[in-house]
């Protein structure tokens, strides 16, 4: 004991003290244990209050330091028919810039450092959303930076240059990119609602990088940042607390391009149209190096589905979720989608397709649920037959296993999607945006589990019937025509039309 200290007399412990009390049972003298619980599911509802100016403040509550908390506008590049397109693109770009109360963005990262802060902002089709993650403590500091960056940017002339910069080489990245999916994306849109809503360009063309300047921001922002197409939404915070916050920073601010009427709001609604976009590229040269892609055509077939709006929006998230598919290499097993209907059917019986992978887009007035399909330029006209072929198989039989696995897959994902605040923050933010209200996880499970195999089969009977939409990149040598691909989707198997066949 001397020699080796208090280690060497220390006795450990090995259940001798109480040899005869099981290790089910508490033992003696100890106090017992209290273990959080639960307080009634109301504890954990969506809380929506609206502000004099329209303004909705909307809260969720969730265990921890740190909060999300972020502005979403109901503005995209939808609402750019009556503008230059690439409006929404610059004021992404421009997001966190200096502003009436901060000069620089480096200043707005310090002050969000000090709380353990960081920020985004994300442009889409429909909605703009600014968002910081900080420590709680910090809330009065992040909704008075949210509010100065929403409604007090400076843009000034040095910024709106450097943004200018940023977005041609974001353009000239999406062109050399491998991975064509963000451009297939865009493409399809255009094809299926040709120069209206979300088939409008979310990217900024080159040619209107220049003709893009603060007037024309400043004319943008009077008429889509008023108060009432905006949410303020938190996660992590008591709801009381945020209402005071939007109060103080946000009711009655001024925003820096003045307070008139709003004119030139649009208000249409989307217009499916249905056709093909083409982009004919040399894909030989994508990825250089020691052992490059090889070669690729790339072809994104679609159909209208449903408004996320629609009772049919769910059977249509469980059809996308029972297709599934991915590429040649994907890694995983069951639970990573090996079982879905683009897995067996697709790829795992042509080995010659490099990808085969379902998608589906879902928006306030409509929807778009499309397949994407990669192989060389060669089998073109077999990769249209098969994939039209599945559409067709979407009306036929579906299995109950399979219909069960897609469900299960589909709660799956959605409930570990919302374990990140995050995501949390954004789910709130755009059903509150869209809706004034919105449905907790376990209601959208209860209407997954509802879903039968004869609502899988009635929305695509009803998809069906309306015109493709198709996107094609590559060397379309071999692409049959948009006719073709009609006729074929009309058969009764997919297949394109036989004097096709005969004489292309």
């Amino acid at each position: 004991s001397r020699r080796y200290g208090l280690a060497a007399g220390r006795s450990y412990s090995g259940g001798g003290a109480y040899p005869s009390v099981s290790l089910t049972c508490p033992l003696p003298g100890v106090p017992k244990a209290v273990f959080a619980a639960a307080e009634g599911r109301e504890r954990f509802e969506t809380r929506v209050t609206v502000l004099e100016n329209g303004l909705r403040v909307a809260s969720q509550k969730k265990f921890g330091q740190f909060c999300t908390v972020g502005l979403l506008v109901n503005s995209g590049s939808r609402h750019e028919a009556k503008y230059l397109s690439g409006i929404s693109h610059f004021l992404e770009k421009l997001a966190f810039s200096s502003t009436a109360q901060f000069s620089s963005k480096d200043e707005i990262l310090l002050t969000l450092e000090k709380h353990g802060g960081i920020c985004d902002c994300q442009a889409s089709r429909d909605t703009i959303m600014y968002a910081v993650s900080a420590d709680a403590k910090g809330l009065d500091t992040v909704v008075n930076l949210l509010a100065d960056v929403a409604l007090q940017p400076r843009l000034s002339d040095e910024e709106i240059e450097m943004t200018r910069m940023a977005i041609r080489f974001e353009l000239e990245d999406l062109n050399m990119r491998p991975d064509p999916e963000p451009l297939l994306t865009e493409m399809i849109h255009a094809a299926a609602y040709r120069d209206n809503t979300v088939g409008l360009n979310r990217f900024c063309p080159v040619e209107n990088t220049d003709k893009i300047d603060r007037e024309v921001l400043h004319s943008y922002l009077r008429n889509y940042y008023t108060p009432d197409r905006m949410v303020l939404a938190g996660v992590g915070i008591e709801h009381e607390q945020l209402v005071e916050c939007a109060k103080k920073h946000l009711l009655g601010a001024e925003p820096v391009w003045g307070s008139g009427q709003t004119k030139d709001v649009d208000r249409s609604v989307a217009q499916y149209t249905g056709g093909i976009v083409k982009v004919e590229k040399d894909m030989s040269d994508v990825s250089l190096g020691p052992t490059p892609i090889p070669e690729l055509t790339h072809i994104m077939i679609g159909l209208e589905s449903c408004s996320f709006l629609e009772e049919d929006f769910i059977p249509f998230a469980v059809l996308n979720m029972m297709m599934g598919g991915g590429g040649s290499f994907s890694a995983g097993g069951p639970g990573k989608g090996m079982f879905t209907r683009l897995y067996l059917n697709v790829l795992n019986r042509h080995h010659w397709m490099y990808n085969a992978t379902s998608y589906h887009h879902s928006y306030e007035d409509t929807g778009l649920l499309c397949i994407h399909a990669s192989a060389d330029p060669k089998q073109v006209r077999e990769m249209v037959e098969i994939i039209t072929r599945e559409f067709i198989l979407m009306a036929g039989a579906v299995g109950e296993v399979e219909l069960e696995r897609a469900k299960t897959q589909l709660k799956s994902m959605l409930m570990m999607n919302l374990e990140s605040r995050p995501v949390i923050f954004e789910d709130v933010g755009r059903q509150v945006l869209a809706t004034n209200t919105r449905k907790l996880p376990h209601e959208l499970c209860a209407l997954i589990g509802q879903v039968k195999s004869t609502d899988i089969k009635r929305v695509v009977t009803k998809m069906l019937h309306k015109k493709p939409a198709v996107a094609a990149l590559g060397d379309l040598t071999d692409l049959p025509t948009y006719e073709h691909i009609q006729a074929a989707l009309s058969s009764k198997d997919g297949r394109l039309p036989r004097m096709y066949r005969l004489f292309r």
